[in-house]
């Protein structure tokens, strides 16, 4: 008998307009929560009701958590076009790892809201002998208004070869997430106004350290879709016959914690009502590592009754590399 050969959904098979199944998924506040808990956030509005002041108190999840409650799955586009994605494949196994997200915001999610999330490819390119595939993500509510969108880029073909990874830094985050406690922390008395920012003011900087027990649990926050525990990001066999050489965390992760980052300035309106959050990934985050994230206001403008302030953000390990590099447009009343 001839085994059939795999429908490989490579940069080849791929085509723009390739779509998923759609997924809906129940907003709860536990899962707010949890979202919030495995992305290392302890701010209070995320983990209890009534400690948001904004949108009569409800509870609105942090806005990164969009990856989530409306999920890429690559996996999904592929079997629903009737072909096997590469992580999936049994003949020519490897991942098509994140270069770049961009999240654009439309109106506020809470705790009750249903949300149905589409998602296809968007289009794919080729630079520097590398091969890109762009997929955009659409979330919609239960009253059928669109509340966010990404563009997700993954990288099928890396030009450059396998990394080596860096000496082996000692994971001091272990157990950190039992360590932490929910709402120990307060949020900002005040957020920052339009009128407060001047261009090349500083943010208010974080600093997180990563652990391969943190990275584990995120991947296994899953709201919709099959689960893949072997990946770049849990399976170190695996993980080294890739391309960053070892675990790494997901570039999602690293997002959430940009965007808590910029929480710590603004608040949730302000990416909430038009916002947006673009993050390209440098250096791979692993276990172990102890980044920085700072910003800064790049420029600022008036449009119409509204404030609109730029930002750049960069994140810093303490080997002194550049981890990923973000841009942000928040929307300010004035």
């Amino acid at each position: 008998m001839v085994e059939q050969r795999e429908r490989l959904w490579d940069y080849e098979a791929v085509r723009p307009g390739q779509a998923g199944r759609t997924t809906q998924v129940l907003l709860t506040p536990e899962n707010i929560a949890q979202y919030a808990l495995v992305s290392q956030n302890m701010d209070p509005r995320y983990h209890r009701a009534g400690a948001n002041t904004e949108y009569g108190g409800a509870l609105i999840p942090m806005p990164t958590m969009v990856l989530s409650y409306a999920p890429l799955l690559r996996d999904d586009i592929a079997e629903n076009n009737g072909l096997v994605a590469l992580e999936q494949s049994k003949t020519a196994r490897r991942q098509t790892p994140f270069a770049k997200c961009e999240v654009r915001w439309f109106g506020p999610v809470q705790a009750g809201d249903t949300i149905t999330g589409t998602r296809r490819v968007l289009e794919k390119y080729e630079r520097r002998d590398s091969q890109f595939v762009v997929f955009r993500v659409e979330a919609t509510n239960q009253r059928a208004e669109k509340v966010a969108e990404y563009d997700y880029t993954c990288i099928f073909k890396y030009a450059a070869g396998q990394r080596t990874p860096p000496p082996q830094a000692e994971d001091q985050s272990r157990s950190g997430l039992q360590r932490l406690n929910p709402g120990s922390t307060t949020a900002p008395e005040r957020f920052l106004s339009f009128d407060d920012l001047a261009v090349g003011r500083a943010l208010a900087p974080l600093t997180l350290s990563e652990s391969q027990e943190i990275i584990n649990r995120k991947n296994d926050f899953r709201l919709a879709g099959k689960s893949s525990p072997s990946n770049i990001h849990t399976d170190e066999e695996f993980a080294r016959k890739n391309i960053f050489g070892g675990t790494v965390n997901a570039g999602p992760a690293t997002m959430s914690y940009v965007d808590q980052m910029l929480g710590r300035s603004f608040s949730l309106q302000a990416f909430y009502e038009g916002g947006r959050l673009l993050m390209r990934a440098l250096t791979p985050f692993r276990a172990g590592d102890r980044v920085t994230f700072q910003g800064e206001v790049a420029s600022k403008r008036v449009d119409g009754r509204r404030g609109v302030v730029d930002c750049q953000v960069k994140g810093m390990n303490q080997r002194g590399e550049l981890v990923c590099l973000a841009e942000a447009t928040l929307i300010l009343p004035r």
